[in-house]
């Protein structure tokens, strides 16, 4: 999320999964590094792995620049919908 990167700071790599990769919610799916330090994204339920943006490979500050747009890490496909986590409008809440 753009609030997320913003508290990263300038992000200088990122690991992304294989496409075909199995995740179950909550396993740990990109490793982002920044300067201020390494974070992780997690799978929001079980998913596959249909996708990743390779452009990150090589201009991870794209997620710091258009962090809903050109900086988007995985699409997935779900395996298991589990609606128990927060809606958008739950997390804008949340972190404002």
């Amino acid at each position: 999320s753009d609030f997320a990167q913003g508290e990263l700071g300038d992000i200088v790599f990122v690991t992304l999964p294989e496409v075909g990769e199995e995740f179950n919610k909550g396993d740990s799916i990109v490793e982002v590094e920044a300067t201020k330090t390494v974070a992780e994204a997690y799978a929001p339920m079980s998913i596959v792995i249909t996708e990743v943006n390779s452009q990150l490979e090589t201009e991870p500050e794209l997620i710091n620049a258009d962090p809903v747009g050109d900086g988007w890490m995985v699409k997935a496909e779900v395996k298991e919908v589990d609606d128990s986590g927060m809606t958008y409008q739950e997390y804008e809440a949340f972190i404002s």
